[in-house]
């Protein structure tokens, strides 16, 4: 019998080239739950959970990335309202001009200190911990 577990998605905090660190490409969600969130989606089955950062990154933004590190993984049940989601979040670096795609209705360059945008999921603690790796070098804290 195969164990009933939560879903494996990914997300992805990309800066561009010639930006400061600080701003990062957000999409708004076609879909519910709606609002900005940061490029990401579900782990297709037989695929890296690097290629889907990837993958999604591009389809969303048309970005093509290169991941920079693993910031953490999110893995709180209540941080998707769709049900229970893992996800592992990448800082990725990318180069051009973002254009919205796919599932995303927008896309734009927001300042991850300021932003007051009606952020999806947990993005605003995501972006926090992006904030303190770029203060620190630290990843994401365990988190119990």
């Amino acid at each position: 019998m195969r164990p009933v577990t939560p879903l494996l998605t990914v997300d992805t905090v990309i800066r561009l080239a010639g930006r400061p660190a600080t701003e990062v490409v957000l999409i708004e969600r076609r879909n519910p739950p709606y609002g900005w969130a940061l490029p990401g989606g579900f782990v297709d089955v037989g695929e890296r959970v690097e290629a889907a950062a990837v993958r999604e990154a591009a389809e969303e933004t048309g970005l093509a990335v290169r991941l920079v590190c693993l910031l953490g993984l999110y893995s709180d049940p209540a941080r998707d309202p769709r049900g229970h989601t893992v996800s592992a979040v990448y800082v990725a670096d990318a180069e051009g001009v973002p254009r919205a795609a796919d599932d995303a209705r927008a896309v734009r360059l927001a300042e991850a200190r300021a932003c007051d945008l009606r952020l999806a999921f947990d993005h605003r603690l995501i972006l926090d911990d992006y904030l303190c790796w770029l203060d620190t070098g630290r990843t994401a804290p365990l988190r119990g």
